[in-house]
């Protein structure tokens, strides 16, 4: 408790004004509709002590204010009124000014007030920049008289006096300097405390997993993506701790979000620090035009619309509700599953994602998460995170350390953002140990290396190099990042499945491996097949030509009986989720053998291969994507046709290593081996 107390008041020695107890803002918010940064502005002022009677009388100053002055949008004909009838009135509102060139003259909206021509003295203007770039929430006193312009536009309004109740001006040096006066501890809990949040009930980890949330809001062009549990506050940055930042509820369209043709006008990723879609699963509502275009802005933060080439600085952020622990998702398929089909098949996209950040190590919000100690006003954060997106810390890694080998430049790219991002976080006076900055590595690896263990349990081998690492420049020590759920090894169980199941994959166009557990059942019937729906393409083309070889040489097989008196019924199951065409021949013959024998499979095989009407062999067109997918999976052995041998000159030591290649030459051999007969 006492380090609580010495925390708050180092708070109030270095952010004078800047600070507000954070229960203060939920006592007073229930009761008045007003935005929390105007509120925490209002109780930053007249609350910032620890003394309680001070607080006490602060609190009745901030309520009669709001009663009194607070312009409801609804009573904005009954707020005229009453300036006319008093002829002066100070309100609280949000002043935006526009310069009208052929009056050649700046005029004042009152947004809740109601009225769009006020007039303004000209040094507000040019004392509070913000006036012209969206605006200010201000008291402002009012005078109502005659205009007695002889020309233009009248008006009866007119501004005597304008006093920013939201932070008009912000030192990003003034800002540096209070940083300095905490340890990175407590630096940490007090940011922690600015979300309204009590870092006691946090580890390290989870506090830095906060804090990635609002690397977007300072860093420029960021991607991240955050997919957990409902309730666990993942657009909550995006609703209360910025004004610059906008959380899209529902589809949108290319002229909204990008740059509207017709009236020639940029769209959010150009008016917008941070750009947010808040379930994620409305994207599959939008037209694929949209996504294509975001997946050019995600890449570069460029985007043509007619003949124009535009560029935007909007980071754009995604969340999602999981239904399935991730234990689950890991087990059956990818964490992407989530996601609409539109992004969830485009690999392209995800690629583009600077981090993943795992939403299921968030607990659910409780009320004693919230904090009652003093945290920084959310406006000055906010103006703290926008100035600091003008600065740049990508290449500050260099200083101690280098990338492994397996980071392409995409990956390289999304970790120097997000250790720039969690820099300007944590470390805005660029003071910091190398050990601090390798605690913002393994977090910025972490982040995207998940991303990069989904492209690679999607089956694109293009994307199997995840082991990522950095370098020590002074000891050339290695350190490899992994990630808690790392490579979903438990897909191809060691356990010996029931007879009639079994692995198969089967490698497609551009080198996708798909994954699957074939079941095979049978029932008394006369010797049909039947098969589920997950059969289909030309899977189902190479289980109809394996059926027909295995009608015709049922007796020399010795499966004849069983199979004349039986139908037989086959169902795959998409291990991966990534619906890679299949061609699952020899896989097929052996389900078949082992469900009419019933006879296991051996434990952790994986068949490859396909086979002709008259039972001749296909190899795969190759063998390494097959086989890293059999290791990364738990394989501990693989049955490949006798004609791939030659292609073991391409996989790697550790593949031969880990997985023992059993190869066959027929599709007799290969039901004996796979059932352990011979």
């Amino acid at each position: 408790m006492e380090e609580q107390e010495d925390l708050d008041h180092k708070a109030m020695i270095a952010f004078p004004g800047r600070v507000v107890r954070k229960d203060l803002v939920r006592k007073v918010k229930v009761g008045a509709n007003v935005p929390v940064f105007v509120l925490e502005f209002l109780l930053g002022t007249y609350c910032a002590t620890d003394n309680p009677a001070a607080i006490e009388a602060g609190l009745n100053i901030v309520n009669t204010t709001l009663a009194n002055n607070f312009v409801r949008p609804d009573e904005s004909t009954k707020a005229q009124s009453y300036v006319r009838e008093r002829g002066r009135h100070m309100i609280i509102d949000k002043v935006k000014v526009k310069y009208v060139s052929d009056q050649d003259k700046y005029w004042a909206e009152l947004v809740n007030f109601g009225h769009n021509y006020v007039h303004i003295p000209e040094r507000y203007i040019q004392k509070y920049d913000r006036l012209l770039m969206g605006g200010i929430w201000a008291e402002v006193h009012l005078n109502h008289m005659y205009d007695e312009e002889a020309r233009g536009k009248k008006s009866p309004f007119w501004i005597e006096d304008l006093e920013p109740i939201q932070l008009a001006t912000f030192d990003l040096e003034q800002y540096c300097e209070g940083r300095r006066m905490f340890s990175t501890d407590e630096w940490i809990d007090f940011l922690i405390r600015g979300l309204g949040l009590e870092p006691s009930f946090f580890d390290r980890r989870l506090k830095m997993l906060l804090l990635v949330r609002l690397i977007p809001f300072c860093e420029h062009n960021y991607n991240m993506v955050e997919l957990g549990p409902r309730g666990t506050g993942k657009s909550y940055a995006y609703q209360e701790i910025s004004p610059y930042g906008i959380l899209l509820t529902g589809p949108t369209t290319v002229a909204n979000l990008f740059y509207n043709m017709s009236t020639g006008k940029m769209g959010l990723v150009g008016l917008w620090d941070v750009v947010a879609f808040d379930e994620v699963a409305d994207l599959q509502k939008m037209r694929k035009e949209i996504i294509t275009m975001l997946k050019t802005y995600a890449e570069s933060g460029t985007f043509a619309r007619g003949k124009e080439a535009l560029s935007a600085y909007a980071s754009i952020a995604l969340f999602g509700n999981t239904n399935q622990p991730v234990e689950v998702m890991v087990r059956s398929s990818h964490l992407f599953a989530p996601m609409p089909d539109i992004i969830r098949e485009d690999m392209a996209f995800i690629d583009r994602l600077h981090y993943y950040l795992p939403g299921w190590e968030v607990p659910k919000m409780r009320m004693d998460f919230f904090t009652d100690h003093y945290g920084f006003v959310v406006d000055y954060l906010a103006e703290a995170l926008r100035d600091l997106r003008k600065h740049n810390y990508t290449d500050t890694v260099d200083k101690y350390f280098s990338m492994g080998s397996h980071l392409n430049a995409r990956d390289v790219k999304a970790v120097r953002k997000t250790v720039s991002g969690l820099i300007k976080l944590i470390y805005p006076h660029g003071e910091f140990s190398k050990e601090e900055l390798a605690e913002l590595l393994d977090i910025a690896m972490e982040g995207r290396r998940r991303v990069k263990e989904q492209l690679k349990k999607m089956g694109s081998f293009e994307y199997y190099q995840t082991s990522f690492s950095y370098i020590d420049n002074d000891t050339r020590e290695e350190f490899y990042v992994g990630v808690p759920e790392e490579g979903g090894r438990n897909l191809i169980s060691t356990d010996p499945l029931a007879p009639g199941s079994v692995y198969t994959a089967s490698v497609g166009e551009g080198g996708r491996v798909g994954l699957y557990r074939l079941e095979v059942g049978l029932s008394a019937g006369t010797g049909k097949l039947k098969m589920a729906g997950g059969v289909q393409g030309s899977m189902k083309e190479s289980i109809h030509r394996a059926f027909s070889y295995l009608q015709s040489h049922k007796v020399e097989m010795g499966i004849a009986s069983i199979f004349d008196t039986s139908d037989i019924h086959v169902e795959a199951i998409d291990l991966l989720s990534n619906r890679i065409p299949a061609d699952v021949g020899i896989a097929f013959v052996i389900a078949v053998y082992s469900a009419i024998k019933k006879h296991q499979a051996l434990p952790g095989l994986l068949i490859l291969g396909d086979l002709s009407i008259q039972g001749n062999i296909k190899p795969l067109p190759s063998l390494s994507e097959a086989l890293q997918l059999a290791m990364d999976n738990g394989a501990r052995k693989a049955l490949i046709p006798i004609e791939n041998k030659r292609n073991f000159l391409d996989v790697s030591a550790d593949i031969m290593e880990r997985v023992d290649p059993v190869f066959y030459g027929d599709p007799m051999t290969a039901a004996m081996k796979g059932l352990g007969l011979t």
